[in-house]
């Protein structure tokens, strides 16, 4: 990989034979992997009942060739040692169980990245679960990942931004569940008896986030014969910077989530809402660190300024028009915010031109984040349902909805009697259908985001090459 943020460090302290992925054990079990892989059902058991599966004793095989390549390759991360002797146990349980549910709770609760960040570490994790964005089923997986924990980001963490949870890691290699759009690692995607008390870790890949932004971006760029600064150009350009600038946004935008002045656990995973509050808490994380690199730029933080850069780019151009149109928060909120740039004249479409305001586009991204935080802050006295109208209206400012949509004609166009969480089978799967502008740049980026699946900062090299 010759751009990978990790790389120099990364060989001065480990030596090349020393990688997880040049040992012989390793594609040892990553074909085992992969032959285990078409044999599980949606939750991970295997049924032996069903066209192709294998016999008892092919699969027993099959799990012991992955628990054999796994203690081969111990040796070489002294720092997992305990999570891969529960990982060991755990495979050879799931064998001995007959293959059903799988449960890795006792290897999960032993894998603890978090504590031991150091920049350029190895480790090989091995767990059957489900990648966000890419494979909804909890097949297992293998994956050979470096730490990313540079010397001036961990200042920053412990001076000005507490998340002793958070992993930036990059991919070495990885299996079939990562050749997807996944670019993260979360604990909670694994196969277990129970949820633990409290997770702690979460993994998030900045190079495939930037090796995909440096792809969209500059196909948007091109598109939309935006005139970039110079600085905008050469970090789109630059898979180290675009790394550094991910793996900080990502630190911050992690850590907002149980930060500022919020109505309760503001996410709500396991609440039924309606997709534009989930899209306001991600575009509000988003903009938390856009703000903050606003900050930090000014204190003379390098990585700073791409961070802006990043945020809107991404935003704007990748997250409006990446996936289906179906309950799409991610899209809603890129959307969101290029409007809002828009209605406020930081961005203009004029003769086929994007132009942007650089001088005003902090202060007005700012206001947007500002406009966000009093819909939170106000929401601490407001009952739920009245919170959710809140949050449609703020919306509703800035994006047409849709003309059949309820929740647009208002409270009275809604059983009232009803519980919240019922209410939320009235909204539309596409509540803010996408505007003419992103229609047509939808078309016209389709294919470059396609080619985005299971990118790597070294598969992007190749190509760019």
């Amino acid at each position: 990989m010759t751009e990978i943020l990790v790389q120099t460090v990364s060989e001065e302290r480990i030596p090349p034979v020393a990688r997880v992925v040049e040992h012989p054990a390793w594609p040892v079990l990553k074909d085992a992997v992969e032959q285990i892989r078409p044999w599980q059902s949606k939750d991970g058991s295997i049924d032996f009942d069903a066209e192709d599966a294998p016999d008892p004793t092919g699969a027993a095989r099959a799990v012991r060739r992955v628990a054999h390549a796994v203690e081969e390759l111990s040796p070489l991360l002294p720092h997992d040692a305990a999570y891969h002797q529960a990982l060991v146990k755990d495979l050879q349980r799931w064998a001995d169980g007959g293959f059903r549910v799988p449960d890795f709770l006792d290897s999960l609760l032993a894998f603890q990245p978090a504590a031991h960040r150091a920049d350029g570490l190895q480790h090989l994790v091995v767990f059957p679960m489900y990648t966000q964005n890419g494979n909804p089923d909890r097949n297992l997986e293998a994956i050979v990942l470096r730490m990313v924990w540079p010397d001036w980001l961990a200042e920053l963490e412990r001076t000005r931004y507490d998340n002793p949870l958070f992993c930036g890691i990059t991919f070495e290699d990885f299996t079939a569940g990562y050749d997807t759009n996944a670019a993260v690692l979360f604990p909670e995607t694994i196969s277990v008896r129970e949820a633990p008390e409290r997770f702690s870790w979460g993994g998030i890949f900045c190079d495939r986030e930037a090796a995909r932004f440096r792809r969209v971006t500059a196909a948007a760029v091109d598109i939309l014969s935006l005139d970039l600064p110079e600085d905008a150009a050469a970090m789109v350009h630059d898979q180290k910077r675009c790394e550094e600038a991910f793996v900080l946004w990502d630190m911050v935008h992690d850590r907002t989530h149980s930060h500022g002045d919020l109505p309760f656990d503001p996410f709500m995973i396991k609440q039924r809402q309606p997709f534009w509050m989930y899209g306001l808490e991600e575009l509000r994380c988003d903009l938390t660190a856009f703000k903050d690199a606003v900050e930090l730029a000014a204190d003379g933080v390098p990585q700073a300024r791409d961070v802006q850069y990043a945020v809107l780019f991404d935003r704007m151009f990748r997250f409006p028009v990446t996936g289906e149109r179906v309950r799409n928060y991610d899209s809603l909120g890129g959307q969101l915010l290029f409007a809002y740039l828009h209605q406020h004249d930081v961005v203009r479409w004029t003769d086929n031109t994007l132009l942007i305001d650089w001088q005003r586009a902090p202060q007005v991204t700012n206001q947007l984040c500002a406009d966000i935080e009093k819909l939170y802050r106000d929401g601490i006295d407001r009952p739920k349902l009245v919170h959710w109208f809140a949050g449609y209206e703020l919306v509703a400012t800035y994006l047409a909805p849709h003309p059949g949509s309820t929740w647009a004609k208002g409270p009275d166009a809604l059983d009232l009697s009803l519980p919240p969480r019922k209410l939320v089978d009235d909204v539309l799967p596409d509540e803010f259908p996408l505007s003419m502008f992103y229609e047509a740049l939808s078309k016209k980026l389709k294919n470059v985001i396609a080619s985005t699946m299971g990118i790597t900062a070294e598969s992007a090299e190749r190509i760019a090459v």
